[in-house]
């Protein structure tokens, strides 16, 4: 098998990115990129890459969905013994990706990781439709399984076993995290690969952002 891609380009002319339309803190600027990317739709605006590495430092990469920012930072849902789940408790440390190509943005965020309270957790869990709150129980996600059937026979027994109600309690092994993020760079396309990079850097316990531009 060989794909060669050397000629696949596109020249970025969308838009530009000048400190002079940037604010001093970066959540206002990730508000207007993220609601610009919603009216532009761009299909799912909030799926992001989660990258994680392990206990012995070999990375890992998804894409999740990101379900609210608030305050404190960038939050999402998972399986807390998902492998996700596992390096994050070794490594408490993850960068997050946007890439909105209909807008020819990227975000980049690093930060340090907490587990939401379980109120929190449980509030947003039983807000779902039942279909995923019964896939949250009957998935053993990340582990090895004999078959699609396995799946399809607890989805089953759980639809049963809830059958009169519309709510399942929230799973034990499932939660929030919230990243808190240290540094976010936002990335705009520009013509001859000249783009603009504004990073932000605020760190752990400081209370100032400082922006920065790199190159591109």
């Amino acid at each position: 098998m060989a794909i060669d891609a050397k000629n696949l380009r596109v020249d970025y002319q969308a838009d530009e990115l000048l400190e002079k339309d940037a604010p001093d803190q970066p959540f206002p600027l990730f508000d207007r990129w993220f609601r610009e990317a919603q009216d532009s739709d761009c299909p799912e605006p909030n799926a992001m890459v989660v990258a994680t590495v392990t206990a012995q430092g070999h990375p890992a990469a998804r894409v999740v969905l990101l379900k609210e920012v608030d305050e404190r930072g960038f939050v999402f849902y998972t399986n807390y013994d998902s492998r996700k789940g596992q390096e994050i408790d070794a490594h408490p440390h993850v960068a997050l990706v946007f890439n909105w190509l209909e807008l020819q943005r990227q975000v980049r965020i690093e930060g340090r990781v907490e587990r939401l309270d379980d109120a929190t957790a449980t509030a947003y869990f039983q807000s779902r439709p039942k279909k995923s709150q019964i896939g949250a129980w009957a998935s053993p996600q990340s582990d090895v399984i004999p078959d699609r059937d396995f799946l399809e026979r607890r989805r089953q027994e759980l639809e049963e076993q809830y059958r009169d109600t519309d709510t399942l309690p929230k799973p034990d092994h499932w939660g929030g995290y919230v990243v808190i993020p240290e540094m976010i760079e936002f990335w705009q396309g520009r013509s001859s690969r000249l783009h603009d990079r504004l990073a932000y850097h605020r760190p752990a316990e400081a209370e100032e952002w400082q922006r920065e531009r790199l190159a591109p």
